[in-house]
This record gives structure tokens, C-alpha cells and sequence, in this order.
């Protein structure tokens, strides 16, 4: 009886320092974590896909706005149809493109910026021809939608360099020691840029 009675009590105190052990273990990985970042990590890993959702809403209010300043310029005599109709297929391209917020990688980025470079550069050309049709050019219609263009181009401008800056900050953090460490355990990987292109540093000239 006092066999089994000590077996019992051994038992039990084995697994209160089981648990006691386990939970120190606990608090000292969480610990380890911390020092070494990880909160860090998800927090500049957070303001980066924040500062995504920027982007993409800037981006979106650009595509919201061709439709109507399309609608506007066809109803000019003889406008030049191939230039609607690269607008328009530059358009539904940077419509399909999807990014992966969780992601962002170079790859992903660099596919999204070709095709709303694209649509920036068939946008240049329509907004071109524009001069040699006067009606458009005192068109209220077309001179509102004309501001709230050049507003929103201005706006992406801001917003891809508030993009990068927040990637920087983000990849410079991961790669340094000992973050890098933790980065590779729990998969925090680089994040994509916006490249410049020629004429980046400014916003399209939509003013006549």
C-alpha cells in the first residue's frame, strides 16, 4: 500500500514539473522571440501589405475613372479608334492582374507595374490626341475627368514611394542579424519594389 501510495504521489509530482518545465521552455521561446525580433517582424511585415492596400486603392480609382473619360473622348468626331482600343485592352490586362498580399514578391510586383505601365503609356497617348479635337478641350465633362486624373496619378506617385519605403524597411530589418534567423524559421520573406521607369519621377502631364 505505501508502494503504490508513494508511486501515486512520485506520479503526480512528476507531472507538475512536467508542466512546470513545459511552461518555462514556453516563456523562454516566447522570450527568445521577442528579443530576437519576431514582433518586429509581423509588424513591419503588417505595414508593408497596409501600405499595399494603398497602393491598390489608388490604382483602382485610376480604373474606375477610364471608363467614363473613354465614354467622353468617342463621342469626339473621327477620334482615333486604335487608341481607345489600346486603352481599353490596357485596361482589362491591369484588371486580371492579382497580388497576393500575404506575398508580394519581386515577381509578383514587377508583373503588376508592367501591366499598369502599360495602361499609363496608352493613357499618355489618348490624353495626346486629345489636342487636336478643341471640343474636348472645353468639354467640362472631359476637364473634370482631366483633374481627377492627374489627382489620382499624382496620388500613385505618393503611394508607390510610401510602398517602397516601408519594403525597405522591411527587408533591411529580415536580413540583419540575428532577425535573419528568425526570418528563415518562420518564412519572412523579401518583399518587392516598384522599379523606376523613365518620366517615374513625376506624374503624366495631363494638362492642356
Amino acid at each position: 500500500m505505501v508502494l503504490i501510495l508513494n508511486f501515486a504521489f512520485n506520479l503526480k509530482y512528476y507531472q507538475k514539473m512536467k508542466r512546470l518545465i513545459f511552461n518555462l521552455l514556453l516563456l523562454l521561446s516566447v522570450a527568445s522571440l521577442s528579443s530576437c525580433g519576431y514582433n518586429s517582424m509581423v509588424e513591419k511585415q503588417e505595414n508593408v501589405e497596409q501600405q499595399w492596400a494603398q497602393v491598390e486603392n489608388v490604382y483602382q480609382r485610376r480604373l474606375d475613372l477610364i471608363p467614363n473619360l473613354v465614354n467622353t473622348v468617342k463621342g469626339a468626331a473621327d477620334f482615333e479608334k486604335s487608341t481607345l482600343t489600346q486603352v481599353i485592352e490596357a485596361r482589362a490586362k491591369a484588371t486580371s492582374v492579382n497580388v497576393d498580399a500575404s506575398k508580394l514578391s519581386p515577381e509578383q510586383i514587377a508583373n503588376f507595374q508592367k501591366t499598369q505601365d502599360q495602361l499609363s503609356s496608352a493613357l499618355s497617348r489618348l490624353l495626346v490626341s486629345v489636342e487636336q479635337y478643341p471640343q474636348l478641350r472645353t468639354n467640362q465633362n472631359f476637364l473634370e475627368l482631366q483633374a481627377q486624373l492627374e489627382g489620382t496619378e499624382n496620388r500613385i506617385s505618393v503611394e508607390r514611394r510610401n510602398f517602397n519605403e516601408a519594403v525597405m524597411d522591411y527587408n533591411a530589418y529580415i536580413r540583419k542579424f540575428p532577425q535573419n534567423m528568425i526570418a528563415g524559421m518562420f518564412d519572412f520573406e523579401k518583399k518587392g519594389y516598384f522599379q523606376a521607369t523613365a518620366g517615374a519621377e513625376k506624374a503624366p502631364e495631363v494638362k492642356f
